[in-house]
């Protein structure tokens, strides 16, 4: 009699990916939506692991480089969180180069073979950390539908990027670096993310947006759907689709560089971080710098 056990078969990537979903979305969109503490906490943990991979992917095999980075990136995010005020912002553009001068002085005194990737990774993890943080917390009132509408720009982009490319197909967009996208697939997210922006602005001038989204002291004078807002938000729509692909396309870079699948492999069956966030890293500051010069003037003009 065979008294061998069959062996198991490994459990599959979509199941995995399915029940890191379950795990961890609860969480996240709890502290996104509660806001305060909860989301300090998500923001502290996120740059952290943020800069763990990325210092991985910059400098493979130097345990120092990631210690480096991360006592580069935190006390940015943190001066935000403990220092509420206008004067935040000032002391992290201060704080920004003489951080990234030190980094790239001990990294070359270290002999990373590539310092000024290195150092590039305290801009790339730091702003749109930061940046999120400011949207969702420090904007006013309209912070969460804020943060959500960035959220849903570059999960638009995604769709609307897979269906045109599967559909369309095409020429590629940078096959030496990520040979399935195409140009279609840009165009076609391009498109998606626009359509969310001009609804979006048109929620937002019109007072659609619903209570449990926007105080309603947010929305207590009624106001005329604003042409305005749907063509600006649009257009920030399309910018922040283009952001997203180009996020997508440097951790690309940074993955074949280095010949890795994924970031890590922190969150069974979708790899780490950095692979969840690629594009929200790089369209984050870009909507953040939105807001803060032309959000309130477009959402009401």
């Amino acid at each position: 009699m065979d008294s061998q056990t069959p062996n198991k078969k490994p459990r599959s990537n979509f199941t995995q990916r399915v029940i890191s979903a379950i795990v961890l979305a609860p969480p996240v969109l709890g502290a996104v939506w509660w806001g305060g503490v909860p989301f300090q906490v998500l923001m502290m943990v996120a740059v952290a692991l943020s800069a763990w991979e990325y210092a991985r992917l910059a400098v493979p095999g130097q345990p120092k480089a990631v210690s480096l980075l991360l006592v580069g990136v935190l006390p940015l995010l943190a001066n935000s969180i403990i220092y509420q005020d206008d004067s935040a912002g000032v002391r992290v553009i201060v704080m920004l180069p003489v951080f990234g001068a030190l980094l790239y002085a001990v990294a070359k005194s270290l002999r990373f073979p590539n310092p000024r990737l290195f150092v590039f990774g305290l801009p790339y993890v730091a702003f749109p950390f930061l940046s999120m943080y400011w949207l969702r917390l420090e904007s006013g009132p309209y912070g969460l539908a804020l943060f959500l509408f960035l959220l849903l720009s570059i999960w638009a982009t995604d769709i609307g990027a897979y269906a045109a490319g599967k559909s369309i197909g095409g020429p590629k967009l940078a096959p030496r670096i990520s040979p399935k996208k195409t140009w279609a697939g840009l165009i076609g997210g391009m498109v998606a993310s626009a359509t969310l922006g001009g609804l979006f602005g048109a929620a937002q001038s019109g007072d659609w947006l619903p209570g449990w989204l926007v105080p309603p002291a947010a929305t207590d004078v009624p106001h005329d759907v604003s042409l305005a807002a749907i063509g600006a938000y649009a257009a920030i729509g399309a910018v922040l689709a283009v952001a997203g692909q180009a996020g997508d396309l440097f951790e690309s870079y940074m993955k074949r560089r280095v010949d890795v699948k994924d970031s890590s492999r922190l969150i069974p069956g979708h790899g780490g971080i950095l692979d969840r966030i690629d594009g929200l890293l790089f369209a984050a500051p870009l909507y953040a710098l939105f807001e803060m010069t032309a959000g309130e003037w477009v959402r009401f003009w």
